[in-house]
């Protein structure tokens, strides 16, 4: 089932999207990879949805992508006596290790790191920010804070502290767990929420033991300080733009949304654009002007893969969510200042005979208006160095292993096929061209050009081009 698009779409599963039949529906509207956020859902429901991903996987013939994103470290002050207060601009509020039940100028962290980490002028956002607190003294057992922002705040409400490196990790206990159930069970992203240093990665890194890639959710200013290090450890990026837009000035996140693709496109890793792209659709069927911008935007940016949350999850119109953000997509991609923007953006080759290689085969596909580039890959790094190139020619990535191309099914312009491992490089084009036949790249006369490592099933080797005629039913004419 070959998209009209580059840019892939994810969506997030939850009541509004728990059947089987839903799921089919949604890839049928152009989902293109499944993200389970491990917040709302119990073991036994991710093993449900993964079971049902994967039989719609067998149905389609095509590889599905499975991203669980952990919960991450949740702070949250304690309850109130009358279970709500509200702060006024200016006044005075403490927070304490008190098991006493919270008033009007108090109420219990019950977070020891916090009290150990913050310092006098670190902010303090209470409930997605609708609440700023100021700190003005910080002691082993209490914060002193200034309202800068008033409002209600009730029961255990989250806190964010933008301006504190907290010595905590991004993994809980619950997020280890979690984490091994799902490579367990065969999942193909783990999303890493809330990190704020290389660490928090290379941990998670450690505990996956190579079951699954790794993406980092960038959402706090201290990750956008280590973010070139982040991105080494990592084999993917997400910008959370929903907790991004709480701990760093609104007017700063289309700013680092930019910044984050374009560092991840000059790495060759695939960066997901998530959070609030359509979030009108949960009560209405169509989207709101502005939605539409935003979606365009990312997908303008070269982008590989945009992400529904709530919109797919708890919405009212999950598969209307996903075509509409599919209808946006294409337009965009067939816009005719498309290829000069994203082109604009694209990264000059590493001195590596591999990166020299896909940009040649870039040049040529296009010079000569090929009908498909057709990547021979086994661990994906073939398929992701011909990607980030981001050619104007489709792309046919050829892999004998699944998992593979589970991974690659979040990549910008990236068809995944199944195939044996050819025996001989003659084997290779001739199954080249048969599959871009079969497959609608290619017509009767047509040319491809095949890039793959040589030996073949080497990782990272990517050395050899190849331009082929596909004959009669996709037969080699030059074989």
């Amino acid at each position: 089932m070959k998209r009209s698009r580059c840019v892939r779409i994810i969506a997030t599963l939850g009541p509004a999207s728990s059947s089987r039949e839903v799921i089919e529906q949604m890839f049928d509207a152009g989902a293109d990879a499944f993200r389970i956020n491990m917040s709302h859902t119990p073991h036994d429901q991710l093993r449900a949805y993964h079971r049902m991903i994967r039989d719609v996987e067998t149905r389609k013939g095509r590889p599905i992508a499975v991203l669980v994103d952990l919960q991450g470290p949740k702070l949250r002050i304690s309850a109130f006596e009358k279970g709500r207060v509200k702060l006024r601009k200016g006044a005075r509020f403490t927070l304490d290790k008190s098991m006493v039940k919270g008033d009007e100028t108090r109420v219990r962290l019950p977070h020891p790191e916090i009290f150990r980490a913050v310092e006098p002028g670190h902010r303090l956002l209470v409930d997605d920010g609708k609440v700023e607190l100021k700190v003005i003294a910080s002691k082993p057992d209490e914060i002193v804070t200034e309202v800068v922002v008033g409002g209600k705040i009730s029961d255990r409400k989250g806190v964010s502290l933008p301006d504190t490196m907290l010595p905590l990790s991004a993994m809980t206990e619950k997020d280890r767990i979690d984490l091994e159930f799902a490579v367990d069970i065969g999942v193909d992203w783990i999303a890493l929420s809330f990190i704020q240093q290389s660490a928090d990665v290379a941990q998670a890194r450690k505990l996956a033991q190579g079951r699954a890639a790794i993406m980092a959710k960038i959402e706090k200013p201290s990750a956008l300080s280590h973010l070139e290090e982040i991105l080494e450890l990592s084999d993917g990026l997400m910008v959370a733009r929903g907790d991004l837009g709480v701990e760093m000035p609104l007017e700063e996140v289309p700013g680092i949304q930019k910044q984050i693709t374009r560092l991840a496109r000059r790495a060759g890793k695939p960066v997901v654009v998530a959070t609030q792209m359509l979030e009108s659709m949960i009560s209405a069927p169509v989207p709101t002007r502005a939605e539409v911008s935003d979606v365009a935007t990312a997908v303008f940016e070269g982008a590989d893969a945009i992400m529904l949350s709530a919109e797919s999850a708890v919405g009212e119109y999950p598969v209307k969510s996903i075509a509409m953000m599919d209808k946006i997509a294409r337009s965009v991609e067939s816009d005719p200042n498309f290829d000069g923007i994203v082109h604009a953006q694209r990264a000059e080759p590493e001195a590596t005979s591999a990166d020299a290689i896909s940009a040649a085969v870039r040049m040529i596909a296009e010079t000569l208006n090929l009908a498909g580039i057709i990547c021979y890959t086994s661990s994906g790094s073939t398929a992701l160095r011909v990607s980030r190139e981001r050619p104007q020619i489709p792309i046919l990535a050829l892999t004998p292993i699944i998992e593979t191309g589970r991974r690659l099914a979040i990549v910008w312009g990236l068809h995944c096929v199944l195939t044996g491992d050819p025996e001989t490089l003659d084997d290779m084009v001739k199954r080249a061209c048969r599959l871009s036949y079969q497959e609608n790249f290619a017509t009767t006369g047509s040319r491809i050009i095949i890039t793959a490592g040589v030996p073949l099933g080497s990782p990272g080797a990517t050395n050899m081009l190849r331009i082929a005629f596909v004959g009669q039913n996709g037969v080699d004419l030059a074989g």
